[in-house]
């Protein structure tokens, strides 16, 4: 409804608008720390009455004559990212920026160059497509967005292969990790704590999660496996790493924080939030700096955090003369979701450590600021209908 405010309130049922599309009823969702850049009003083209939300799975109650593959009564988890599967980024497995989705893609040209994928109820730059966070849900292209859940999981398990689970998952793949390698991670909200369970999954001998939230380092440390904790708080992060490597760096880093990151109150800060409220910056990249400073020479710098414009006094002269590589995106999920539901069912992996908060849907103005202000040592938050 505006900056800081949402609001639950009955809105038309979905209808099946085009012949590949199908009608979900939604038995869980979740708010995404992304929700929270839409929450705070750094993403343009929000509109009065969207209905937000990503991460959502249920059941399918209608289909469009054209569905195939999918029947009324099917359990699925629907993808966040919208893709059709046939163009040709979706062809290469690179679905979040498919060709096809977005019908807005004039809007997202203007600010990025080329236009992402459409995104569910993530602003009309993104398609303007009602989200996740309801009783019912369109999703098009439904032949391909979403899986299958065909056995008694329960959905706290594989809620979360709708975005944070591949996405923490992709931000350690594109790591390039090999045995023997250390990895820092910045943030252990969820996206970073799946990118610390999944680095060690993938064979990182140490990773080392930074926030500064104890809480949230306990859940880094005895949930997702971090060998190494920093509060940033209360220890210099780049002095911390320092030593933690023998002066050599990480060999690489992850940012899964993005465009709100928190630093100490500082001239840094100070400057980035001006430029913020002047419209000169539109992100905080604080973690990003810090992690291009940090990495290793010859690292690679994952970014998985969401960035939504322009960012300031990037470290180029670091980021070029150390020969650090730079991988990035919002996740190509589709390509991720068999391989970690299997992860899922053999028990290498149970996603729900990181939920701390279940509420009901009616609830979701409580919990939007819950997770905001980091209340009750809240991590994640399921809503049911």
């Amino acid at each position: 409804m505006g900056k800081g405010h949402v609001k639950v309130q009955n809105v038309p049922d979905p209808k099946i608008l085009n012949s590949g599309d199908a009608i979900v009823k939604i038995t869980s969702t979740a708010i995404c720390g992304s929700d929270l850049h839409l929450y705070d009003g750094f993403i343009p083209t929000m509109r009065r009455g969207d209905i937000l939300g990503h991460e959502f799975m249920g059941e399918v109650v209608e289909t469009g004559r054209s569905v195939t593959r999918l029947k009324p009564g099917d359990r699925v988890v629907v993808p966040f990212p919208i893709a059709c599967g046939h163009c040709t980024a979706c062809q290469q497995g690179l679905t979040s920026v498919c060709e096809n989705s977005n019908p807005n893609a004039a809007m997202a040209e203007k600010l990025m160059g080329h236009s992402p994928c459409g995104i569910f109820g993530y602003s009309h730059m993104l398609g303007g497509y009602p989200g996740g966070q309801a009783e019912y849900a369109r999703v098009p292209f439904a032949d391909f967005g979403p899986i299958r859940i065909e056995d008694g999981i329960p959905d706290e398990k594989v809620l979360f292969l709708s975005d944070i689970l591949p996405t923490g998952y992709m931000g350690a793949e594109m790591c390039d990790i090999t045995p023997g390698d250390v990895v820092a991670v910045w943030g252990a909200g969820p996206v970073g704590q799946f990118a610390i369970a999944s680095a060690r999954l993938l064979g990182a001998e140490r990773v080392i999660a930074i926030d500064r939230y104890p809480y949230r380092l306990d859940m880094a440390r005895e949930k997702a496996g971090a060998t190494d904790v920093i509060n940033y708080e209360e220890t210099p992060v780049l002095d911390a790493l320092d030593e933690l490597t023998a002066g050599r760096g990480p060999n690489a880093c992850i940012d899964s924080v993005g465009m709100e990151a928190h630093i100490d109150i500082g001239p840094l800060h100070a400057y980035d939030r001006t430029k913020q409220a002047m419209a000169t910056e539109t992100d905080r990249p604080h973690a990003l700096r810090e992690a291009i400073m940090a990495c290793g020479n010859g690292g690679v710098v994952s970014v998985i955090g969401v960035y939504g414009g322009l960012v300031d006094k990037f470290p180029m002269g670091s980021f070029m003369n150390r020969s650090l590589r730079m991988r990035a995106g919002q996740c190509h999920v589709h390509r991720y979701l068999e391989p970690l539901l299997r992860w899922i069912r053999a028990g290498e992996i149970d996603p729900s450590f990181v939920i701390t908060h279940r509420m009901k849907l009616d609830q979701a103005p409580k919990a939007y600021k819950m997770f905001r202000d980091k209340k009750d040592n809240c991590e994640k938050i399921v809503l049911t209908p």
